[in-house]
């Protein structure tokens, strides 16, 4: 599939009502089922083109995501979700995630990302890519390269406490979910540069917006971004990608 087929397949706006529905659906659940706090809302911007940004600890991060922002939001997300029940991949697909295929480059997803946000539009990226681990661990380079290429302000946003969902629930109780809006910050430009200089600098990026959320969490959940050496070391040790 060429670009220009990629851009035809995920127009911004698309499926307004079903996601309509869900954004409704989403806040309401998470409201009924967690004491949901949401933190720095009058960081929100009106508009787009706008990347937002967030840690990635548990498989209900993005229903959350979509529940709690203000504006109708384009996802990227992991094609496999080995973390999630079956009910959730059903949300994604019922949502239209735009999915990453592992082992074949991102382009399909990098291209209809690009094109949302050079429309206008407001695309919600997880850079950690999968829920694995609940610590911050260094950031594939999708979001980096989205945040380049467009020139776009990037929103960041720290959630804590969806890990504990499921197992207060099933103790017949609610917990505590917290959703921390940072401030915009970017855009960032790395103007005409390839090669290794170029994939350096997308590194750099990365890192941070790693730090940018990294402020919004608890800190024994910084992961590499951690100011302990041990902490750090720890969470590189245990970071099963392969960059």
């Amino acid at each position: 599939m060429d670009d220009e087929e990629i851009k035809k397949k995920y127009p911004w706006p698309r499926r307004r009502v079903i996601r309509s529905l869900w954004h409704a659906l989403s806040g309401l659940a998470f409201h009924a089922l967690t004491k949901l706090k949401i933190e720095g809302k009058e960081n929100l911007p009106r508009r787009g083109p706008l990347l937002v940004v967030a840690n990635h600890f548990n498989f209900a991060d993005p229903a959350l995501l979509i529940g709690i922002v203000p504006w109708p939001i384009e996802m990227i997300g992991g094609a496999v979700m080995p973390n999630a029940p079956d009910q959730v991949k059903w949300i994604a697909r019922s949502y239209g995630v735009i999915p990453v295929h592992r082992g074949t480059g991102r382009r399909e997803a990098l291209v209809a990302g690009e094109s949302v946000l050079k429309a206008g539009g407001i695309l919600g990226i997880f850079p950690e890519g999968q829920s694995n681990a609940p610590y911050l661990r260094k950031a594939r380079p999708g979001a980096a390269f989205l945040a380049a290429r467009v020139c776009c302000p990037i929103l960041p946003l720290g959630i804590d406490g969806t890990p504990r969902i499921l197992p207060r629930l099933r103790q017949r109780d609610r917990a505590t979910v917290t959703v921390r809006v940072g401030m915009p910050f970017g855009p960032y430009d790395v103007g005409d540069e390839a090669g290794p200089e170029h994939r350096r600098r997308l590194d750099e990026i990365g890192d941070d917006i790693m730090r940018h959320i990294a402020a919004l969490i608890p800190s024994e959940h910084h992961g590499v971004y951690s100011h302990d050496d041990r902490v750090r070391e720890a969470a590189r040790a245990g970071d099963t990608w392969n960059f």
